[in-house]
């Protein structure tokens, strides 16, 4: 009789068994953990926790979508009165051109672009140039006008520039919804942070100056059905807004707006644009966002005389398009590129 606690015997074709029984469960075991590991990944991307797309940093690869900020809730507002004024500042970010562009039902003084095609999503949207960030960092100094600022000189910059309008009233019942908007969105950041997801996403700087003759291929084969070949956009039936803005000529932005640094819009572009487009699954390579940007911004536009921009001219950004610059390089390689021995000369004592 075998003691309670005495291992059993067994002979040679029993161990064999027992072998091969062993060897078929840690093979199970393992297949379970490949499985496992295989599922978590395709959920990861599928939720956009984890992303494969080459031109993700490992750093934005590396923050869970609900770690970006997310816009609050207008309708969430208990007070009706500030509700209705919040509201009503989201609506004209989204529908500029129907109450201040050339057929506004409040005043024409804007050029029909909405904020929005500049802001996404009446500026919500993570890396589409949103608004997360404003009301934390304002008033701010900032060297283009050498001096600080306030949301309301911010939001008329874009005015005359981006809109290539006038300045709207800062006591206004326009200015203050939209003021009150943007301070809303950033109810729950922090005073002096920036939030993760705000602004436009960082581009590496090329190589190579950047090509419009290769930007020009990229337009016609992945911007022109939507913007037109010539640029002007299309007006919706009522031709009171643009359904898809123009990106040069009259009626767009003039040479003093933001976009028209090739830094800027090609940032822009390369986290959103062509549609369907997203921050983690973008449809440009770098390159074909730089092109982009090279050749947009070589195509006529209003020009805006700003005399007072830049008053210390070594705080000029490395790709800002106009002299006069205080290193010895060219305004075209300042516009267009390469700017990495450009950043190398700043760099140097």
């Amino acid at each position: 009789m075998q003691e309670p606690h005495s291992q059993p015997q067994f002979n040679g074709n029993e161990l064999q068994l027992l072998r091969s029984i062993r060897s078929l469960i840690a093979a199970i075991a393992l297949l379970a953990l490949g499985l496992l590991a295989v599922s978590l990944l395709y959920i990861g991307e599928r939720t956009g926790f984890i992303s494969r797309h080459s031109d993700s940093t490992a750093a934005d690869s590396a923050i869970a979508p609900s770690a970006f900020w997310m816009a609050p809730d207008p309708e969430t507002i208990g007070d009706p009165v500030l509700r209705e004024q919040i509201l009503y500042g989201k609506e004209l970010i989204r529908h500029t051109s129907r109450y201040l562009g050339p057929k506004g039902s409040v005043a024409q003084i804007s050029n029909g672009l909405n904020c929005q095609n500049c802001h996404l999503d009446a500026g919500t949207r993570v890396f589409g140039n949103n608004y997360g960030s404003v009301a934390s960092t304002y008033p701010k100094f900032r060297a283009r006008s050498g001096g600080m600022e306030n949301i309301y000189k911010r939001v008329n910059d874009c005015f005359e520039r981006s809109l290539n309008g006038q300045a709207l009233d800062t006591n206004g019942r326009e200015m203050q919804a939209i003021y009150a908007y943007i301070k809303f969105l950033g109810t729950d950041v922090k005073p002096g942070e920036k939030a993760k997801g705000s602004g436009l996403k960082e581009l590496a700087w090329l190589d190579r100056a950047a090509d419009p003759t290769k930007g020009k291929a990229v337009y016609a084969t992945k911007c022109q059905s939507c913007h037109q070949a010539d640029g002007g956009g299309t007006l919706n039936p009522d031709g009171n807004e643009y359904t898809y803005p123009p990106l040069w000529g009259k009626n767009s932005y003039n040479d003093a707006a933001g976009l028209y640094r090739l830094s800027n819009f090609a940032r822009y572009v390369h986290a959103n644009m062509p549609l369907g487009a997203t921050h983690e699954n973008t449809l440009l390579s770098a390159e074909e966002a730089w092109d982009l940007a090279a050749y947009v911004n070589s195509q006529a536009r209003p020009h805006k005389n700003t005399p007072n921009d830049w008053p210390d001219i070594a705080k000029k950004p490395v790709d800002h398009p106009f002299g006069p610059y205080a290193d010895a390089f060219t305004e075209t390689q300042h516009k267009f590129g390469p700017f990495k021995p450009i950043l190398a000369a700043a760099r140097k004592p």
